[in-house]
């Protein structure tokens, strides 16, 4: 005869009460203090320039930064995946501006075809990215020197294909138009292609053994080795996904520009990609950081940004302001970790 006992079966799945406090739990983890102090930044910049200038929050307003944040936002993306296996590419805007010239291009070559002068775009960026990732692994160049040659090389490489001077136009194309002008439930297209690159690398770094890896190699590249990880391949992958999103990238740029820009447009994205991802919470000797915190920069930088303009400030203050805010990032990630400043006692 069998017995039952008072002791209730387990199964291998957690209770519903369970998996929402685990859901809670990480929503938590999310907001942390970084991405506070980035939320509170944000609302005040608001405010303090919608005081300003009463047409500063208008929805007209609010597109226009959203637009305009939409190329240094997926820049800044990639920049957050490098940094965080702890590389680094200052060639991003570089690569922008040539891959916003070879769509100009290639769609004026091709009679006017949207499809060749994209796919033409996103073939070069693979290249260029596949190039940094096999000089930085099988040359041994350090990141920052190898992407740093790549900053020059590809802004002549731009300047040389367009003889310095804005190619093509691209506004009579529907494709072009609809890239850099449409919209869709009220928001401007190029805005959804960064909301969909952001969510799909968020995706990758949080919940795939890709995204763990990355972290792993970031933090520790000697143990991520012992233990099984190819680091070279790792490396050459995340700099040919640079290459793709930044060939996205300088495609809308000549979209929204309606030509293609060898340097206007694509010069100093580097700094802000860079900025946003220090910002939003990147180690810049890698192993942490995320997209959230890195996208709240961008609207942060974006939002700043619109307001120097609208009140009329000289641009040149906005270099000085982008400087200084990744000066006080790297200065506050010393802190926390409590790293020893160079040249002073421990």
């Amino acid at each position: 005869m069998s017995t039952t006992t008072g002791t209730p079966r387990t199964t291998g799945g957690a209770s519903a009460p369970e998996n929402r406090t685990v859901r809670r739990l990480s929503a938590l983890a999310a907001l942390n203090g970084q991405n506070l102090s980035l939320i509170g930044a944000l609302v005040v910049v608001l405010a303090l320039f919608g005081v300003l200038n009463e047409n500063y929050l208008s929805l007209t307003n609010l597109q226009v930064i959203a637009e305009a944040a939409t190329i240094t936002g997926l820049l800044a993306v990639v920049q957050t995946v490098v940094i965080i296996c702890g590389g680094l590419d200052i060639s991003v805007g570089s690569q922008a501006g040539v891959a916003s010239v070879v769509s100009a291009m290639a769609f004026t070559t091709a009679g006017s075809n949207a499809f060749a002068g994209t796919a033409a775009a996103i073939a070069v960026g693979l290249l260029i990215g596949l190039l940094n990732g096999a000089v930085i692994v099988y040359g041994r160049v350090n990141p920052t020197i190898a992407t740093l040659a790549g900053l020059a090389a590809y802004k002549g490489l731009a300047q040389l294909l367009s003889d310095g001077r804005a190619q093509g136009y691209v506004l009579n194309d529907p494709v072009f138009v609809f890239l850099g002008r449409g919209k869709i439930a009220g928001l401007p297209v190029m805005v959804w292609i960064l909301i969909a690159a952001a969510l799909a690398v968020h995706v990758l770094l949080k919940y795939t053994d890709l995204g763990r890896n990355l972290y792993a190699i970031g933090g520790n590249d000697t143990a991520a080795r012992l233990a099984g990880i190819n680091i070279n391949k790792y490396l050459i992958a995340v700099y040919a996904l640079i290459g793709t999103v930044a060939a996205v990238a300088g495609i809308l740029l000549t979209a929204r520009t309606g030509s293609g820009q060898p340097t206007s447009g694509s010069e100093g994205l580097e700094l802000k990609a860079i900025t946003a991802a220090a910002l939003g919470g990147c180690a810049l000797k890698g192993g942490k950081g995320g997209i959230g915190g890195t996208l709240l920069a961008v609207a942060l930088l974006g939002a700043l940004e619109n307001g120097l303009t609208v009140q009329g400030i000289n641009s040149f203050w906005q270099n000085v302001a982008q400087g200084t805010l990744l000066v006080l990032a790297v200065v506050v990630q010393q802190r926390r970790t409590g790293e020893r400043a160079i040249g002073l006692p421990a």
